[in-house]
């Protein structure tokens, strides 16, 4: 069994990696779209390997992909503070929560004692209710305001010595 190789030619040429004008906004391009990395370098029209060479040769093309990513995160932030200042509640978390690092409360705490010590306070002041609410004589409600009233008699003489 014989095969039949043809040998192929494949023309190689290197790629020049320079940092052009284009290349740089194209970069700055994809960046804004918030892609990193690879999807980077290969939305720019380059190979990941010629990317990560560019930026290591020249530092403009990381500012540039720095950029795109600042002024996307700025727009879309713009966008959720627009929407959170006309009264959108949802956004309004959200930009608490990205932007200055704003957590809710995961766990309500709740102390016993003092619920239980509230509702004692609540029947106790029922049961005051309920006992000055009962008919009773009407000499009996007068000695009582008078038990319970300071001796003016008293007041006076001291006043008066």
């Amino acid at each position: 069994m014989t095969y039949n190789r043809k040998m192929l030619s494949l023309h190689f040429t290197p790629r020049e990696v320079r940092a052009t004008e284009s290349r740089l906004l194209r970069v700055y391009e994809a960046a804004r779209l918030g892609l990193s990395n690879d999807a980077l370098a290969l939305k720019a029209g380059m190979m990941p390997e010629e990317f990560r060479k560019l930026c290591q040769l020249d530092p403009v093309v990381e500012l540039a992909a720095m950029q795109g990513r600042a002024d996307s995160e700025a727009e879309m932030s713009q966008v959720v503070r627009d929407a959170a200042l006309a009264g959108d509640a949802k956004m309004a978390l959200e930009f608490l929560k990205h932007k200055h690092d704003w957590v809710a409360k995961q766990q309500v705490q709740v102390d016993v004692t003092q619920q239980i010590s509230i509702i004692t306070a609540l029947e106790q002041a029922e049961q005051r209710l309920t006992i000055d609410m009962e008919p009773t004589d009407a000499n009996d409600t007068v000695q009582r305001r008078r038990r319970d009233a300071p001796n003016v008699s008293a007041l006076v003489t001291q006043d008066q010595g």
